[in-house]
């Protein structure tokens, strides 16, 4: 696999939780010091060499279709992919198969804020895990019950994730060997070998085609997944509080 040159943005969420913040715009497009969360990771995605870009829109597409154009302004190349129903994670990263091709690919949630940097990090790290199939972003600190819980081995290869696991999971993935509470970033690296995986999801008892259940299979099937920790800010832009937090650590 060559260098990542391309990246899937998903940014087609309604973003309920911030209320009349997104009545009239998407989630992505809010600002934080005057520049819209989504123009801040395609700017970094481009700083890192990744400048070939899909976004998936949904809830005011057009908002972010009007702003980006054909990305030439952010020294980018854009293309979008519009996700007709809400049904999970897991089936809208399928919009993304034929444009990701034969090619490696980031993989970005489009109201996540990290260090520019990490976008390097994550780059370097693909090509240095020789013979990857994803590499997925962690930190701790956060509450693994309300996101994606992992248990890695000593080499950072993925053994488990369990999104949003019960109390009772939790206790299980506690008892793991070496256990860490690291939390899902919600930043991927992925080979194309992922999409065999996106494609055969069934639904989850929350009702949704699950990622994370893709990666699980990923994983299993090829034990080329592997951990790396997100260093410095991460900020899921998901409620009022947070991004009133993103204003004071963005610059």
């Amino acid at each position: 696999m060559g260098a990542i040159k391309k990246a899937i943005i998903l940014a087609a969420g309604k973003g309920t939780r911030m209320k009349e913040l997104t009545a009239e715009i998407p989630k992505p497009m809010l600002l934080v010091n005057g520049v819209p969360v989504l123009e801040r990771i395609v700017r970094n995605l481009g700083a890192a060499g990744v400048a070939d870009l899909l976004i998936v829109t949904g809830h005011k597409a057009e908002a972010v279709e009007r702003h980006f154009g054909d990305g030439g302004a952010f020294g980018s190349r854009i293309r979008y992919a519009r996700q007709a129903t809400q049904d999970g994670t897991g089936r809208v990263v399928e919009l993304g198969k034929s444009f990701a091709g034969n090619d490696p690919f980031l993989l970005v949630y489009g109201d996540i804020l990290v260090e520019p940097s990490a976008y390097h990090d994550l780059v370097r790290e693909f090509q240095n895990r020789k013979g990857a199939t994803g590499i997925i972003t962690v930190n701790l600190g956060e509450d693994v019950a309300k996101g994606g819980a992992l248990v890695f081995d000593r080499d950072f290869r993925l053994k488990d994730l369990v999104e949003k696991p019960s109390p009772e999971e939790l206790l299980k993935l506690q008892a793991s060997p070496g256990f860490k509470p690291w939390y899902n970033a919600g930043l991927y690296a992925f080979t194309p070998a992922l999409f065999a995986h996106t494609a055969r999801l069934k639904k989850s008892v929350r009702g949704e085609y699950e990622l994370t259940d893709a990666i699980r299979t990923l994983a299993a099937q090829t034990a080329g997944v592997y951990g790396m920790e997100i260093k410095g800010y991460w900020i899921d832009v998901r409620d009022p509080e947070l991004l009133a937090r993103a204003q004071s650590l963005v610059r």
